[in-house]
């Protein structure tokens, strides 16, 4: 028997199994949109089945943009999300080459060090940032969501980018200082274009956790003026009432930014993962 005869039947288990796992994971989200268009006796009455002429109706999304403040509240998710990932990277990635490319005293402790905040979730220090918040006066303000938001994702982000830094030509980067670069030119003009797939992955990594939050915009900025859309979908929810039509619209739009994100950067990431998954 051929190896090729030999390893159909795994080819095809992988991705059956794979197939299985995507239309799981996809359920959730498809219910989510497919039910955003229609009436609530639509959603209640067959909540499996597409909308028909009988059960489709906008009333979710005329409520979302004329009761509530969405835009509003979809400007201030974009503001942290975007000002967030930009420092993540940023600073992640100056961090990343620091560790990678300089040898000094408290190398590998800083490393572990970095690595305890991939380990320990940030919410355990919920109370010392509320007090710090409230101390510095960020209380109710964007800026305190995004200096949580960099403080969480730059452990994984310097993990992630040190391990592609090292593989950097160590040729490259000293041509670079033999011509007279500066590490600043050197890092942003040769390092980072060959570490792009590693950008994009932890951008996408980054970001979700980030937009889907809804404990530090609760606790740090509950304000109308600050609300972001995951927090401003709770204006629909009641004690005694809840409007379904609304939730599920609110939430269908902010599913957009993570898929526009994902077409965007699929190509990055993938490159980024399976780049990993060989070295």
């Amino acid at each position: 028997m051929s190896t090729a005869t030999r390893s159909l039947p795994r080819t095809i288990g992988a991705h059956a199994i794979l197939l299985t796992y995507t239309v799981i994971a996809l359920f959730p989200v498809i219910l989510v949109v497919v039910n955003s268009f229609k009436s609530r006796a639509g959603i209640f009455g067959a909540p499996l089945t597409p909308p028909t002429p009988k059960t489709f109706d906008l009333i979710g999304y005329t409520t979302v943009f004329g009761q509530g403040d969405f835009f509003h509240y979809f400007q201030n998710s974009l503001v942290v999300t975007v000002l967030s990932l930009f420092f993540v990277l940023l600073f992640g990635a100056m961090a990343a080459f620091a560790l990678s490319e300089y040898r000094f005293r408290g190398n590998t402790l800083m490393g572990l060090y970095l690595a305890l905040g991939i380990m320990i979730p940030i919410r355990l220090g919920t109370v010392a940032i509320l007090q710090l918040m409230v101390a510095t006066g960020l209380v109710n303000t964007l800026a305190a969501l995004i200096l949580v938001y960099t403080a969480q994702g730059l452990p994984l982000a310097i993990f992630i980018l040190s391990e592609f830094m090292k593989q950097v030509s160590d040729d490259l980067k000293n041509a670079g200082r033999i011509d007279g670069l500066s590490e600043y030119t050197i890092f942003f003009r040769l390092v980072l274009p060959l570490v792009r797939p590693a950008m994009a992955t932890v951008a996408v990594f980054t970001m979700i956790p980030i937009w889907n939050d809804l404990w530090f915009p609760l606790i740090l900025a509950p304000s109308e003026a600050t609300k972001t859309v995951t927090l401003g979908a709770q204006l629909f929810l009641g004690q005694f009432v809840t409007n379904w039509n609304a939730i599920l619209a609110a939430l269908s739009l902010a599913i957009l930014p993570v898929l526009i994100l994902y077409v965007i950067f699929s190509r990055q990431l993938i490159r980024g993962i399976t780049s990993g998954a060989v070295k």
